[in-house]
């Protein structure tokens, strides 16, 4: 019998069955794409993601029918919300993460609550990307859909609700929405009392891993899988890909490499210091019970995928192994050492320290002789010193972080991680597991089911190392220089940034 884990993307669905010996049985993925109706929205029919989870769990189930899937469990980004009605039925597309329109009620909740305040209660900073602030912008722009909304539900939240099970959200998913007490493990009252709401307006907080039920007849044979498989509670993405990094104790940091890179650290307590208010760290409830996680993190493969596909033909970039191919060969014919490009790859806004939405990519120092190899490569060198950056703010909030666990896409490109390892000056340990989310969330399904005694068992049991970078002091000395002109850039572009965002 086998554990099946999904993680619901910004950009596509993957499921992956493990073996209880952590072993993958099959792997699949569904991609999806958003649409946008909205000046700064950016929307997608929440059904979109149901068919994208159909899709991965018959061809899971088909593949694997030697080991028959026992219990399932999905976890997502944060931050997309599916608005419902009394009945559970879609009353408008779901509103993104990425989405920005909440710019002024993100503003309006930091002034009216003030931003210490929610920090300490949520361990967030008040900012456009969470659901708390987007609700308030369907109340003044959209009345009516507002008015017919019972629930604001999380995306996985949406999916068990298909699958006919109880509206529940996991602590560390809850803590997305900016209305989450992370010290009593609720919604917070005072949050919702000052922007007019209650918390029977979101779903049912309750700790990941905790059994939702399981899959009636009728939903098992829409989703290709066993009549009353377990379905078990996951939670948010980057806590589960520390989980699957085997980050259970301080001391220990994972790193997940996809379109945001995000550095995650355990603790026994939030950690709710000057500091990490000072660089809008995010601290909130791991998966994992009593521990919380503290992370920082930017945009980073959003800006290769979007000059990948600048440069390249649709049929180039058809599946993994062309795309592994045609990084492999841009990184040969790139300059051995430092490109003197400087490159910021904030395609989507900063996040750690200024979450700044008004941010963009830039790319200074582009010469005549400037060819696509460079450009690729010194996207690479502007990825690994915002990463060295993060490190540093992470270690000044959270303590000890020299060794790091790393899974994700990103891992894939050598060159990439060998700059990541040498700019931060950290041991980088690449997983066994790529899909890291993915393992996170099957161990919750595993000790959920009574097949791990213990976390800590399930981590011993299915998580490795599979390679270790030790940090290059010769291309750290090499990039000394770039790594100034890289700190030097962004804070150069500020009076920039302050007249976009009044033309916009």
């Amino acid at each position: 019998m086998s554990l099946l884990a999904v993680d619901m993307g910004s950009t596509n669905c993957k499921a992956v069955a493990f073996s209880e010996d952590g072993c993958v049985l099959a792997q699949k993925a569904s991609s999806y794409a958003a649409e946008s109706s909205h000046s700064s929205g950016t929307e997608m029919a929440p059904e979109k993601f149901w068919e994208a989870l159909v899709t991965v769990t018959r061809a899971i189930a088909a593949e694997a029918n030697q080991d028959p899937v026992e219990v399932i469990a999905i976890s997502s980004h944060g931050e997309t919300f599916v608005p419902v009605d009394s009945q559970q039925r879609v009353v408008r597309p779901a509103i993104l993460n990425v989405d920005a329109r909440a710019v002024k009620e993100a503003n309006w909740l930091a002034s009216e609550i003030g931003k210490e305040r929610i920090f300490e209660i949520t361990g967030l900073a008040a900012h456009s990307m969470y659901p708390m602030a987007k609700i308030l912008w369907l109340r003044g722009h959209e009345p009516e859909t507002f008015s017919r909304s019972a629930r604001f539900l999380a995306l996985p939240t949406y999916l068990l609700t298909r699958m006919g099970l109880p509206p529940y959200i996991d602590y560390s998913l809850a803590s997305r929405f900016l209305a989450f007490d992370i010290g009593r493990l609720n919604w917070s009252v005072e949050i919702l009392s000052a922007c007019g709401l209650v918390a029977e307006q979101f779903p049912i907080p309750v700790p990941a891993g905790t059994i939702a039920g399981k899959l009636a007849a009728e939903v098992a044979s829409n989703l290709g899988l066993p009549t009353s498989t377990l379905v078990v509670v996951g939670g948010h993405d980057q806590p589960c890909a520390a989980l699957g990094c085997g980050v259970l104790e301080p001391g220990r940091v994972s790193a997940s490499l996809g379109t945001y890179e995000c550095l995650v650290a355990a603790s026994e307590a939030p950690t709710l210091s000057h500091a990490s208010l000072a660089a809008n760290l995010n601290t909130y409830c791991h998966v994992v019970p009593g521990r919380y996680v503290t992370l920082s993190y930017f945009p980073s493969g959003i800006m290769i995928e979007w000059f990948l596909h600048l440069i390249c033909s649709p049929g180039e970039l058809t599946n993994a192994a062309s795309l592994g191919e045609l990084c492999a060969g841009l990184e040969a014919l790139a300059p051995a050492g430092p490109t003197r490009l400087c490159v910021a790859p904030h395609l989507l806004g900063t996040c750690n320290p200024d979450f700044d939405p008004a941010a963009t990519g830039v790319i200074a120092g582009i010469r005549p002789t400037t060819n696509r190899a460079d450009i690729y490569k010194a996207i690479l060198e502007g990825i690994a010193c915002e990463f060295a950056s993060m490190a540093e703010l992470l270690q000044e909030a959270a303590g000890d972080c020299r060794s790091i666990y790393v899974s994700g896409g990103g891992g894939r490109s050598t060159l990439g991680l060998k700059l990541r390892s040498a700019l931060a000056g950290r041991e980088l340990h690449l997983m066994r597991c790529p899909e890291a989310v993915c393992l996170g969330t099957a161990i919750l399904a595993g000790v959920a089911a009574g097949k791990y005694g213990s976390f800590a068992q399930a981590v011993a049991q299915v998580v490795h190392v599979a390679e270790t970078i030790i940090p290059d002091r010769a291309i750290a000395d090499a990039y000394a220089a770039q790594m100034e002109q890289y700190r030097i850039l962004y804070s150069s572009l500020a009076p920039l940034r302050r007249s976009q965002a009044i033309c916009n």
